[in-house]
């Protein structure tokens, strides 16, 4: 198995989030992208672009960092443009390992996790404020 391992310096957009420079992580393969950030005491990943087997290692390796160091850990989806087998098993993994709030997922990620019925195993939220209230 190939991963792309390339990483490219990102910048956070949201203002009331902390982001240093060494949790800010990206990806040049089919333009995935992941950014990190801790806010309201959770560990918020920003993830964007295509993963697939290919993508994934960066989103994956996000996740699996922030599930061993936070009680609770949200993934804003709502920039995900594509999203595999692959993908939806990243997120039931993750979500066997922490609390695993998914914010906003665009259009691909609802339609897979509504088709393999992930969304009723998952806490779907709307907003970054909603996931870290609950």
């Amino acid at each position: 198995m190939v991963w792309d391992e390339a990483v490219v310096p990102t910048v956070a957009s949201s203002t009331s989030a902390t982001l240093l420079p060494e949790q800010t992580t990206g990806s040049v393969s089919h333009g995935a992208g992941v950014l990190q950030c801790d806010q309201h005491g959770a560990w918020v990943i920003e993830a964007h672009g295509d993963y697939d087997m290919q993508s994934i290692k960066p989103l994956a390796d996000a996740l699996d960092a922030a599930a061993k160091k936070y009680p609770k850990v949200i993934l804003d989806a709502s920039q995900v443009t594509f999203a595999d087998s692959t993908f939806l098993n990243l997120l039931i993994l993750t979500h066997q390992a922490t609390a695993l709030r998914l914010v906003a997922p665009s259009a691909p990620v609802r339609r897979l996790c509504a088709i393999t019925a992930v969304d009723t195993l998952l806490e779907i939220r709307d907003t970054i404020e909603d996931a870290t209230a609950s």
